[in-house]
């Protein structure tokens, strides 16, 4: 009895590790009063400080202010030619090529209809992805045109999160996970089991709940749980298939193992 109970147990050893993702650490940065949003494929920081969005450049950073938009609620640097800024008070996204120089305003306010945007992200071409929080729907927008390409089926639960690359987008909700293509088709419906945030690349998504994170992969319908110190999380993202973590002042960089 007692060698059968050992064989179990020897066995779901086995298959927690083989579920679970490794994060191997590689360096620690100390943050003083400046918020990192991601680095880019040469190794450049894009960062926050005072409300400030920066390109960290040599010999000088490069910067973009909208003091009168209000606080910045949101930055998505997917697309390092066209970074998208978005200032939720006053529903309203800024588009910056890669000097940071102003290339598209979006005033949602000015649009017929107008559109109440609660989050943003890049798509493919000259588009967004913006949660309509008045009809409580996923919409992807051209701002070209002025235009809206793609409706998404209204949800009904409130949004938390959303990401996306030039061919899918990933919308959090309270109650679901969701996974669209760039024509607006659901491709993935998970059930939320208490995920807050979300990040990807490469069409992997990294989860968090409270001070965990976990690991969707591309092809993937189970959720698996990444191997991570014990620490707070106060942020996270992924670059080039490295993870970063905010811990209080600190900014630790990992490498993901998946099996």
């Amino acid at each position: 009895m007692k060698h059968v109970l050992f064989t179990c147990c020897l066995a779901l050893q086995i298959l927690t590790a083989q579920n679970n993702v490794e994060a191997k650490l590689i360096k620690s940065y100390d943050v003083n009063d400046e918020t990192i949003i991601s680095f880019d494929n040469f190794g450049r920081a894009y960062f926050i400080k005072d409300n400030v969005f920066y390109i960290k450049t040599s010999p000088v950073n490069l910067s973009y202010n909208n003091f009168q938009l209000g606080n910045l609620t949101s930055i998505n640097t997917f697309n390092p030619l066209k970074i998208n800024l978005f200032y939720k008070d006053f529903n309203t996204v800024i588009i910056l090529d890669n000097r940071l120089a102003e290339i598209y305003k979006i005033d949602f306010n000015r649009m017929s209809p107008y559109i109440n945007v609660s989050h943003v992200s890049t798509g493919n071409d000259n588009t967004l992805w913006v949660f309509n929080q008045d009809l409580q729907r996923l919409e992807l927008f051209d701002y070209k045109s002025q235009t809206t390409r793609a409706q998404i089926v209204p949800v009904q639960s409130y949004p938390l999160d959303l990401v996306s690359n030039f061919n899918y987008c990933w919308l959090l909700t309270e109650k679901y996970l969701f996974m669209y293509n760039y024509f607006g088709r659901l491709v993935k419906k998970i059930e939320n089991n208490g995920y807050t945030e979300i990040s990807q690349y490469n069409e992997n998504v990294i989860l968090k709940k409270n001070d965990k994170l976990y690991y969707l992969g591309k092809n993937e319908d189970i959720i698996r749980q990444i191997q991570t110190p014990n620490l707070s999380i106060n942020a996270f993202f992924v670059t080039n298939e490295t993870l970063y973590i905010y811990n209080d002042e600190t900014l630790q960089q990992y490498q993901l193992k998946t099996n």
